[in-house]
């Protein structure tokens, strides 16, 4: 069996693979069947119940696959929702909040490493400062917001 790479297409198991992966997360109790994968009790990915703000714009049907993956910034947001090469989307009950949408059947439309990049981001932007100062200096990346 030929061995995925980075580019290849993501799949639902790379987002719990890459959740996982990052540094002192836990599952919120009770979650398992949907989890919220979650930094120092702060959520940074979870697998929504179907909600009346997603749905099927032909059928009206809820969504019943939509990841919520939280965003370091508004602007962040912003581009990665108006890239329209990208599945990625929001809605209005999440105007405000740093986060964007993901169904799970459209998870292929990414690389692996692209969800990789956006669940870290996740993790960071919702890691304590000193956990997310740790985990760059580990990895050989620099934090932006000291400069």
């Amino acid at each position: 069996m030929a061995r995925r790479g980075p580019t290849s297409p993501a799949t639902v198991a790379d987002i719990h693979a890459a959740a996982t992966a990052m540094p002192h997360v836990t599952v919120y109790p009770g979650t398992e069947s949907r989890p919220v994968y979650q930094v120092g009790g702060k959520s940074f990915v979870f697998f929504r119940t179907p909600r009346p703000d997603a749905v099927d714009p032909e059928t009206g049907e809820r969504f019943d696959d939509v990841v919520v993956i939280w965003v370091p910034s508004e602007a962040d947001k912003q581009a990665l929702v108006q890239d329209l090469s990208n599945p990625l989307f929001t809605t209005k009950h999440f105007d405000g909040h740093l986060s964007v949408l993901l169904r799970t059947s459209r998870v292929g439309e990414v690389s692996r490493q692209e969800v990789t990049e956006l669940i870290q981001d996740a993790w960071l932007s919702r890691a304590s400062r000193r956990r997310a100062q740790i985990w760059l200096a580990e990895n050989g990346l620099t934090d932006d917001a000291s400069g």
